[in-house]
């Protein structure tokens, strides 16, 4: 069993946009994140549109079809208005969903457009949406790279959105969660103005909920600002052994987080302080010197693996961890393919760690998700 331990949100119109086009809901356990498209008041009438048809909240049954159907009916009334109201035409909408579902301790994530959702567990944080844009499309074919689609001229250009046509097919998935997750929902004036690990960094480094999201804010302002910016984030407990309201820290402490800390805490820490300062201290030694040559490495290495979810992903680095905790690779994309889900051979070319150039890497998996119907 989980709950919704605490959520914040923050939406801000940035420094360079006249009007917020962007709309979100904070219901517990459903949250929402619209970015509205053509002109000031069509754009906000299409965000607000789509965030009306989710206000009588989750409906019983199952969550995706639920999600799935309240998608289909901001798409329909969206295009509609826009079709009896010339001032409204041509307007559309990014929207990104989310909803705990309590007993069987998953978020279900519906989406169209690029606002994008986010998992962050034990330090890592996981992408959980795929842009749906012109440049996300290049960056899969092979056409750019993943530091080229960051900053692509054309990034903001959308190949799927709420409003232009009758029906629109939206992205569902249920990911798992663990009593301490951080889950964040943002629009694209966040993404656009500061990378996946500086929202990490933020997220871990927040004091509280409420400190993550007016962080993450502030820092896509001091960026440029260049569209409307909004934020949910939301974290995850288990009522029996809740997170204490004094702290309501983003900083996970459960599962491995939680293991070192009541580790720290025990007995034993007396007459070993200092061999352990000395350990430490020795160790750090020599990672300075192996730092200057694995950092190379760890920027041109890429292999496939299996992340947390048990699903097929991508990372740069070197499959290797050293002591306290120091990951020589970082998890750059996760796909919908379970591993255990593929014929052997497939699993081994999952499993083994190869070590490969970007190009190879990201064929593969391309290869691997059409294998299994997920890609045109």
């Amino acid at each position: 069993m989980l709950r919704v331990s605490g959520h914040s949100e923050r939406t801000d119109v940035g420094r360079q946009r006249q009007a917020n086009e962007d709309s979100y809901l904070a219901r517990s356990p459903l949250f929402v994140v619209a970015d509205g498209m053509g002109g000031a008041q069509a754009g906000e009438v299409a965000s607000l549109t789509a965030i009306q048809a989710f206000q009588g909240g989750m409906p019983d049954g199952n969550p995706e079809v639920a999600i799935e159907r309240m998608i289909a009916t901001a798409n329909r009334n969206i295009h509609e208005q826009a079709h009896s109201d010339p001032s409204l035409a041509g307007m559309g909408t990014t929207i990104t969903v989310a909803a705990v579902d309590s007993e069987a301790e998953r978020v279900v994530i519906g989406h169209v457009g690029d606002s994008r959702a986010y998992r962050l567990r034990d330090g890592i944080i996981q992408r959980l949406t795929k842009d749906h844009s012109l440049v996300e499309e290049m960056r899969r074919r092979g056409q750019i790279t993943e530091e080229q689609a960051e900053d692509h001229p054309q990034r903001s250009i959308i190949t799927r959105a709420l409003g232009p046509e009758p029906e629109v097919q939206a992205d569902l998935q249920s990911v798992d969660a663990d009593p301490g997750d951080i889950f964040l929902l943002c629009s694209d004036g966040l993404t656009t103005m500061i990378g996946d690990d500086r929202i990490r960094e933020i997220l871990m480094g927040a004091t509280s909920l409420d400190a993550a999201a007016r962080t993450l804010v502030d820092e896509a302002n001091r960026a440029g600002g260049r569209d409307n910016i909004t934020v949910i984030v939301f974290q995850v407990e288990d009522p029996s052994n809740p997170i204490p309201r004094g702290e309501q820290p983003t900083m996970v402490r459960s599962g491995a987080s939680a293991r070192a800390a009541r580790h720290q805490a025990g007995p034993g820490r007396g007459p070993r302080r200092g061999r352990v300062v000395a350990g430490i201290l020795a160790a750090l030694a020599v990672l300075l010197i192996l730092a200057g040559g694995l950092f190379f490495a760890t920027r041109q290495a890429w292999f496939l693996g299996t992340d947390p979810a048990g699903r097929v992903a991508l990372y740069q680095g070197l499959p290797y961890e050293l002591p306290f905790g120091i990951d020589l690779y970082r998890l750059k994309y996760s796909s919908a393919v379970q591993t255990d889900s593929l014929p052997e051979q497939r699993q081994r070319a999952v499993t083994d760690h190869t070590l490969r150039s970007e190009d190879d890497a990201t064929s593969l998996i391309e290869d691997i998700e059409s294998s299994e119907g997920l890609t045109g």
